[in-house]
């Protein structure tokens, strides 16, 4: 199908463009969201009447973004999740996470407006992108832990499960000492037995 677009979009072409796309991209979302009109002789010539007022109003809206841009830069906001010991998500971060998020730190955003190729399955510091505007991004941080404690330590750079694996190699370590410390006491036991028979049996020796 061929649209007229009505705002610059990502990867097709600026506003006024003619584009070609599938029909179902064209009616489930540039259509009906207002971004782009059939590229029909009448929605063309209208779109020429309507142009100046288009640019005009894009022009406020970009002014707009790039000022909230400007609040945004650096922002991290904190998604508390279950995971395993490997830090895998029993479950997934989604863009409606990153609009509560985001929303709980005072930036109000729709889901559309999340940028998220696939959902965050991982523990850690993840970028997200967020569409303020069709010419206007911006890259937040969601910070995904098991615990507000652990997200602060995620945060400063710490990796929250070093400390684990020092504990877990602690307690193999210590384990692997009581068993050498057993065994070494083991061995002592056998060798005064050992030393207990051959003193009793001198005398029958004599």
């Amino acid at each position: 199908m061929d649209v007229v677009l009505l705002e610059r979009i990502e990867s097709l072409g600026q506003m006024g463009d003619v584009v070609s796309v599938k029909n179902g991209f064209a009616r489930n979302y540039l259509l009906p969201q207002g971004k782009a009109q059939r590229a029909t002789a009448e929605n063309l010539a209208l779109f020429e009447t309507r142009r100046t007022e288009l640019e005009a109003r894009n022009l406020v809206q970009r002014t707009e973004a790039e000022g909230v841009a400007k609040a945004m830069p650096e922002t991290t906001f904190v998604v508390i999740r279950q995971a395993g010991e490997s830090g895998q998500l029993y479950g997934s971060v989604a863009a409606r996470d990153v609009v509560e998020g985001l929303d709980a730190i005072g930036f109000k955003i729709s889901r559309t407006q999340v940028v998220l190729n696939r959902p965050i399955k991982t523990l850690g510091l993840h970028p997200v992108r967020v569409s303020l505007h069709p010419e206007v991004y911006v890259e937040v941080t969601a910070n995904v832990a098991r615990s507000e404690a652990e997200a602060e330590r995620q945060a400063a750079g710490e990796d929250p499960n070093a400390d684990e694996d020092d504990d877990l190699a602690a307690a193999v370590f210590a384990s692997e000492d009581n068993e050498s410390d057993e065994a070494d006491e083991a061995d002592e036991a056998d060798e005064a037995d050992s030393e207990d028979a051959n003193e009793a049996t001198e005398p029958e020796n004599r």
